[in-house]
């Protein structure tokens, strides 16, 4: 709240608010989905660390790499770790280039995104960072139906099966929310992800 005083992070500003729809909404993943001891995990578009850093908090003992296109977020990234003395791996970076490195491709047990784009585009920006019978979870609002459909193409070309889709609301009727989970059953092709202009022209 301090930061963002001077520092554009988030809208939300109200510390109720801040609890349940970046704090709570982050956790809630863990319910669903196994998090072991030492995966590795990927957040892509992070934002000011959501939902990245409250799954570091929760689970201590993974190994977490947060990736942002944004400097003045990176910059706070490495204050909020260094301040409540956690471990991660924060890159500046663009998600759909930084995936195509040998050292960050399909080497994820899980990769997290939310609030980042339309599900068929936030698919080739993170599935080529999972690793064969890893996860990716999309954090989405209450109605994904659209989304979903629009999506199903895309799922199966970058080597993903749909594994879930999961409503819940949230405490203190702060909204609804689902979680897209995606399996990853094959390789990504090496020709994805491609450029950002195709991905956001011509989604898959």
């Amino acid at each position: 709240m301090e930061y963002n005083l001077y520092t554009n992070l988030t809208s939300i500003t109200n510390p109720e608010d801040i609890i349940v729809k970046h704090f709570l909404d982050s956790v809630v993943i863990g319910k669903y989905v196994e998090i072991k001891r030492d995966h590795k995990v990927i957040d892509v578009g992070t934002g000011a660390g959501f939902p990245g850093v409250p799954i570091k908090i929760c689970n201590p003992g993974v190994k977490l790499t947060l990736v942002d296109s944004l400097n003045k977020r990176v910059d706070f990234l490495k204050v909020l770790i260094e301040k409540i003395n956690i471990e991660a791996n924060i890159l500046h970076a663009r998600a759909e280039e930084l995936s195509l490195n040998p050292e960050f491709r399909e080497s994820f047990d899980l990769a997290v995104s939310r609030a980042v784009a339309p599900l068929n585009i936030l698919l080739e920006y993170c599935l080529p960072y999972i690793k064969v019978g890893g996860r990716f979870v999309a954090l989405k609002g209450p109605d994904v139906s659209d989304e979903l459909n629009k999506s199903l193409s895309a799922i199966k070309i970058l080597g993903g099966k749909l594994k879930d889709t999961i409503s819940f609301d949230l405490p203190l009727e702060k909204g609804k929310r689902t979680l897209v989970i995606v399996e990853k059953e094959n390789s990504t092709p090496k020709k994805y992800p491609r450029k950002n202009s195709k991905i956001t022209l011509s989604p898959l």
